[in-house]
């Protein structure tokens, strides 16, 4: 790449067609660094959720409309590729326009630009779309949020005693205690091989074989002790809106949340390549893998309702306004969504980090926002909401497990993850970035490096 620069932005003035329109916030306390371990490899290579750390500002300063930010964005998205990652896509939503752009390459063999808009592997970010389907299912009296989840699951799906304590709720917001399946289904990773991932690039996954490998796998605790990730929760999500709606939780998500929001680009695959335009996308292994292997073409039935959509920067947006706008939930199901629990405690016991109902909160320069993240094998996504709807940004790139290990087990930081940062700041906050300061971006690298530590879909 001999130059980078941002290319295709486009600023309108009618952001909304969605005419209609209290949550736990990030904690502040520096996370703990996590060591790596050959199981938490396995978790780091998949889709999983990032925690960017709280930023504490005295007085928060009103956040600038993306299409008055437009010159700063196209420097904060060209800084994301200029940190080591061939390509990113971009887009910002507010009351006054729209501006989507894009850096970098799309294939570091011909170095075609990257385009604004690619499609794009959204990973866990498809979380939130299964969440919110669940809870429509909620607010219609068909499933309880507080019951078991058995009680609305195949029979048999949930073995002994996790029938009984395992709630719908502890599905979405990760306190199940149920293993992930990803270290199952992909057991090369735990060496930081990828001779699994090209192994079962074309093979062809049903839910229930991801939920017995879920089942199989070391339990992470008992059901409601504590949050940990797993993709398993929200495939069993999927099986329960099966089982509750009649059809499959693809087509139950498509008609009633996808098409529900007005989104246009958003679907779930039935093929293992990718519409154009679209990037290649790129896995390094954590620098096992020189150059990184090429995972553009893969069958994602591995990831199903728990990672598996995909969708473009522009529609990510527009999904997350219609949400945060009140157009897909009533007010109190959409109020359950920001019930968080703590991702986790330090050495004093005190909680960090906070996980609602299929979303997230982190905190900028000026202040917090509401969504998720996603990772699967090339794929980086981050997407975020102010919660009362009004501002959206998010961000694609072909890029992911490029930090490498040191010597004391734990991933080094790596200058696109502080460039991710500056970029959701800047597309929120309106900032140039000098909001955030050194001592802030350092702690974001290291919370998102423990977040891939505790992941595995992405």
């Amino acid at each position: 790449m001999d130059t980078l620069r941002t290319r295709s932005h486009q600023h309108e003035t009618d952001p909304n067609p969605h005419e209609e329109g209290a949550g736990v916030t990030a904690s502040s306390r520096r996370p703990k660094r996590a060591a790596w371990t050959a199981g938490a490899a396995s978790a780091a290579l998949c889709l999983g959720a990032l925690t960017v750390p709280a930023i504490a500002q005295a007085e928060p300063a009103p956040a600038a409309p993306a299409l008055n930010a437009a010159p700063a964005l196209d420097g904060a998205l060209a800084a994301i590729p200029a940190a080591g990652v061939p390509g990113a896509y971009g887009a910002a939503l507010d009351d006054s326009g729209r501006w989507t752009g894009a850096a970098g390459v799309a294939d570091l063999t011909d170095e075609t630009p990257a385009e604004a808009d690619s499609y794009h592997r959204i990973a866990s970010v498809t979380k939130t779309f299964v969440s919110v389907a669940v809870l429509q299912q909620v607010a219609e009296g068909t499933v309880e949020l507080d019951a078991p989840a058995a009680d609305h699951l195949p029979a048999g799906t949930l073995p002994g005693a996790l029938a009984d304590t395992v709630t719908v709720r502890m599905l979405l917001n990760h306190t199940s205690g149920i293993g992930d399946y990803v270290n199952v289904a992909f057991p090369s990773l735990r060496q930081l091989s990828p001779e699994s991932l090209e192994e079962h690039r074309y093979r062809e996954l049903a839910p229930e074989e991801l939920v017995e490998m879920g089942l199989s796998a070391p339990a992470t605790g008992t059901p409601g002790q504590r949050y940990s990730y797993s993709n398993t929760n929200y495939v069993l999500a999927g099986l329960l809106l099966r089982e509750v709606t009649g059809v499959s939780a693809e087509e139950y998500v498509t008609e009633h949340v996808i098409d529900a929001a007005g989104l246009t680009d958003t679907f779930f695959p039935d093929s293992p390549e990718l519409p154009t335009p679209h990037a290649r996308l790129y896995d390094p292994l954590h620098g096992t893998q020189d150059p990184p292997g090429d995972y553009t073409e893969y069958d994602m039935s591995w990831a199903s309702t728990a990672g598996a959509l995909v969708s473009t920067m522009t529609d990510l947006n527009l999904f997350q306004q219609a949400l945060f706008g009140g157009e897909l939930l009533p007010e109190e199901q959409l109020a359950e969504m920001f019930e968080t629990v703590p991702m986790g405690h330090d050495a004093n016991g005190q909680p960090y980090g906070a996980y609602g109902l299929g979303l997230y909160p982190i905190t900028l320069s000026c202040d917090t926002f509401w969504g998720h993240d996603g990772i699967a094998w090339g794929a980086s996504t981050l997407a975020f909401s102010s919660e009362d709807g009004s501002q959206q940004a998010a961000v694609g790139y072909n890029l992911t497990h490029y930090q490498t290990i040191a010597s004391d087990g734990s991933l080094n930081p790596h200058p696109a993850d502080a460039a991710v940062v500056r970029y959701l700041d800047a597309a929120l906050c309106g900032s140039d970035g000098s909001a955030l300061s050194s001592e802030a971006l350092r702690e974001a690298q290291l919370t998102l490096e423990n977040a891939r530590l505790d992941r595995t879909l992405g």
